[in-house]
């Protein structure tokens, strides 16, 4: 019974994290690829842009980048966030 129940626990866990949004000003490519509709090319974009103007001051911002419209964004909005000015997410907060 107790494995039955480590399992369960395991497995909300990993939800639960799943849902955590990702900081699009501080994650590598492959942790944007792990969100639905954000595959190698689009997290390579999303970087470079970054790298060339700096941090994103509000998911809107990905519009500006090569890929993504309106559409895609307002898809992708729940799952991602920008953190404070410097792109570091406070703690506490996604």
């Amino acid at each position: 019974m107790k494995k039955w129940y480590g399992g369960l626990l395991a497995g909300l866990l990993f939800s639960l994290s799943a849902l955590a949004a990702v900081n699009i000003n501080t994650a590598t490519p492959s942790e944007l690829e792990k969100v639905h509709g954000i595959g190698p090319a689009k997290a390579r974009a999303i970087v470079e842009y970054r790298q060339q103007h700096g941090a994103f001051k509000s998911v809107d911002d990905l519009v500006k980048v090569k890929g993504f419209g309106e559409a895609t964004v307002n898809k992708l909005r729940d799952y991602l966030t920008v953190g404070d000015k410097d792109g570091k997410t406070p703690a506490g907060k996604q």
